[in-house]
């Protein structure tokens, strides 16, 4: 369980999200679009990339019940409550913009979970391991949430550029809203967590990290390549600052004894990696 100060701040955090951004009702948005051939061809691929990766919310879950079979209260509530049901709407208000737009709908994963995964899973049981786990769904989280926030930045600018104002305004300027305070969450709780693990609890994550960290969404080397393009069409021109920005937590925290360090080696990697792929 989190120290009391923090699992009061988190449920307080929680709370607030969740009467402060419902889910985003489908019928309140405007699908306008004044240059669809130009909007697709620029961002239908960032579109898809987008929607299936809130769409495959549904899997995650899947996966943390398997990785956290006795989560603290606040989790549950958190990704079950708040996460889910808002990430979902997201999911299926960007595939409808593409669908519209003349694209295929998203092809979501939302069954598969890895033989590593349910391994780890099984050794959860030991409340020492599951701390472990939970460590590593907190920084998973921390960084998949804020390249969500860059991307939609990125994306709002380009659909200003292009003059797509109800989209803009009806979509994805509602959509960023949301995503910070998952973000907020993610790094409150590891920054709880890792004060109360042991060295070997600290050494272990270390190297799980290393050895899984993946960009969001980019399971496979297909996925990479897509996410590389995602990144090509958002016109991230310095993938490094990018990778910098999404692992700060990770860094500020596994790695505070590395000082100097401005992003971990195997982050730096996997996004080079992405954008070698998508080339």
């Amino acid at each position: 369980m989190p120290p009391s100060s923090t699992a009061a701040r988190l449920a307080e955090h929680v709370d607030r999200l969740g009467h402060e951004h419902p889910p985003i009702d489908l019928a309140s948005v405007d699908f306008t679009v004044h240059r669809p051939g130009e909007l697709e061809n620029r961002y239908g691929h960032v579109l898809d990339y987008m929607a299936r990766v809130e769409l495959e919310v549904d899997r995650n879950v899947l996966e943390l019940t398997t990785l956290l079979p006795d989560p603290p209260d606040i989790d549950r509530r958190f990704y079950a409550e708040v996460w889910r049901p808002q990430e979902v709407q997201h999911g299926l208000i960007l595939d409808e913009l593409q669908v519209r737009l003349g694209r295929p709908p998203a092809e979501p994963d939302l069954t598969t979970i890895g033989a590593k995964m349910r391994v780890l899973g099984a050794l959860a049981h030991l409340d020492a391991v599951q701390d472990v786990c939970r460590m590593l769904y907190y920084l998973t989280g921390a960084a998949t949430e804020r390249s969500a926030v860059l991307a939609y930045n990125l994306l709002h600018d380009g659909l200003v550029d292009l003059g797509e104002t109800a989209i803009v305004r009806t979509v994805v300027a509602p959509i960023r809203r949301q995503e910070p305070g998952h973000y907020a969450f993610y790094r409150l709780s590891a920054e709880g967590l890792w004060a109360e693990l042991s060295g070997w609890q600290r050494w272990l994550v270390r190297r799980l990290r290393s050895l899984s960290f993946a960009p969001v969404g980019a399971g496979t080397l297909r996925q990479r390549a897509d996410f590389g393009e995602v990144m090509r069409r958002l016109e991230v021109d310095r993938p490094e600052e990018f990778a910098e920005q999404v692992s700060r937590v990770e860094r500020d925290l596994l790695w505070a004894h590395r000082q100097g360090l401005r992003v971990p080696a195997y982050v730096a990697r996997a996004f080079r990696e992405a954008v070698e792929l998508a080339r």
